[in-house]
């Protein structure tokens, strides 16, 4: 459920707000005048969207790329092409 509050809780209740966010890792939207004025999150949730985000945007670059072309690889095939790399890297071939 959406946590909404004034933006005067987060001087007069900080401890609550606080233990609110880390206890549901949801964020709370603080309101001024009515209005939406900003959003407080523990920074385990902040680190949490950051990495979604990043995630989200790797699939849709990796989507957009396999729109562009024809080939495929297999599971086996990336994996055994990157065994050798780290091999080699390991052996001081730096390929």
């Amino acid at each position: 459920m959406t946590k909404i509050r004034p933006v005067s809780d987060l001087r007069n209740n900080f401890a609550d707000i606080s233990r609110l966010v880390h206890e549901t890792s949801e964020p709370v939207f603080l309101t001024k005048n009515g209005y939406g004025d900003m959003v407080v999150m523990s920074i385990e949730a902040y680190e949490r969207k950051q990495f979604e985000s990043e995630i989200f945007s790797k699939l849709k670059e990796a989507e957009l790329e396999a729109g562009s072309t024809d080939v495929r690889y297999s599971h086996k095939e990336v994996f055994s092409g990157l065994r050798l790399k780290l091999t080699d890297r390991i052996n001081g071939d730096n390929v």
